[in-house]
């Protein structure tokens, strides 16, 4: 089987707020990320998404003539997981069915962390006022809120790889899973820091105390991250049912940290160029390819609209490339896993539509098709793509 299935995610490129957001999500209200940087973002230049169909997904009630369209179709996606967050839109790409995380806050669960911690023969020391503590291990990483995503969420274990080795990180990560609830554990570390700095990004959101991780410079050398979810089954996902058949999965960008994979088929790493130039070096091989841009999610979180319009471009740029250097047995999707508009007057995900860019010469369908309802489906495509045993959840789109 001589063709490869491209999917590349623009983190936190909504197109629009759900119609549960009133409901949901108030603080959400009136979110559209592209619609921010569109009208506020300078310089942004975008031909190849707009050539996919990137402003008529944004516009998806509008009718148009799309029989002169070549090779690409389009729709946006309304995703399954609750709240609007990376990790469970991953998952859902590879074909989980999304379950209700159970939130919880890190004092609420602090001494079971503590215990399980001292239990396992780290030295553990408590840091801050009563309910409002973080924990400080073996003195060189902190188990704390994370104040980035949802509160509640998750979890960080944030280090200095200058100070102890990733896998002694994720080591301390799995010990702290295995004692609390919280859908995801987040162990994550970089070079060029040390405790101090760490520590020093110690900030409050509310009843949260967490890590500041941009602040603390844990993103900016060197950056390995694992994110440890809770009841996911790495088996009835998209890797695995295709490696069951012979084809290889490779997985780029903040996907390789958060997806079970084979580890030579998976490359963490941020800068947008960097992951992009992956893909291209990756279409040399066959099979399935899926890479994160999260330099976009990064720009939302700072709430920096130019910045988000320059990722953009980047992305722009190389995913011109990509197209050009397909066969015509290969088919790339462009999605996204949720919003993160810069402009809506907060620093978190926004819950937002979110589009789906289909090109290739395999396509039978040109412009508008059907609106869908579960990130899922992508993954599910990618599976009958490959003529494999489906997810468990989601279904092939008719391409």
């Amino acid at each position: 089987m001589n063709k490869r299935c491209i999917v590349i995610v623009l983190d936190g490129l909504g197109i629009g707020e759900t119609e549960d957001v009133a409901k949901v999500r108030p603080q959400d209200r009136g979110a559209n990320t592209l619609k921010s940087i569109l009208n506020h973002g300078k310089d942004l230049k975008i031909p190849n998404l707009t050539r996919l169909g990137l402003l008529e997904a944004l516009a998806y009630g509008e009718e148009k003539d799309y029989s002169n369209w070549d090779y690409s179709a389009f729709s946006r996606i309304r995703f399954a997981h609750y709240g609007a967050d990376t990790f469970f839109g991953h998952h859902e790409i590879m074909g989980s069915k999304p379950n209700k995380p159970i939130p919880q806050r890190f004092n609420d669960t602090i001494e079971s962390v503590y215990k399980a911690l001292m239990e396992s023969g780290y030295q553990v020391e408590k840091i801050g006022e009563d309910k409002e503590q973080i924990l400080l291990v073996n003195k060189i990483l902190t188990v704390a809120d994370n104040i980035e995503c949802d509160l509640g969420s998750a979890f960080n274990v944030t280090a200095s790889l200058d100070h102890i080795p990733f896998e002694d990180v994720v080591k301390a990560g799995r010990i702290v899973r295995s004692a609390v609830k919280v859908p995801r554990v987040i162990a994550f570390a970089g070079r060029g820091i040390n405790i101090e700095r760490i520590l020093e990004a110690k900030e409050y959101k509310g009843e949260y105390v967490g890590i500041n991780a941009p602040k603390s410079g844990v993103y900016d050398n060197d950056y390995h991250c694992i994110h440890l979810g809770f009841g996911i089954d790495a088996q009835e996902q998209v890797p695995h049912l295709l490696s069951k058949k012979g084809i290889d999965t490779y997985l780029i960008g903040k996907v390789a940290d958060i997806i079970e994979n084979k580890e030579e088929n998976t490359f963490s790493m941020v800068p947008t160029a960097n992951v992009l130039e992956k893909v291209l070096e990756l279409m040399d091989k066959t099979g399935f390819i899926c890479a994160n841009v999260q330099e976009t999610d990064l720009s939302g979180h700072a709430q920096d609209v130019n910045r988000y319009a320059s990722v953009l471009n980047i992305a722009d740029e190389y995913i011109g490339k990509i197209i050009h250097k397909m066969t015509e047995e290969d088919v790339l999707m462009v999605i996204a896993d949720h919003g993160n508009d810069p402009m809506i007057g907060h620093s978190k995900h926004t819950r937002e539509y979110v589009p789906l860019l289909i090109y290739g010469q395999p396509l039978t369908r040109r412009g508008k098709i059907m609106q869908q309802d579960t990130l899922a489906n992508v993954g599910a495509t990618v599976c009958s793509f490959f003529e494999c045993e489906a997810p468990v959840f989601g279904n092939a789109i008719i391409i």
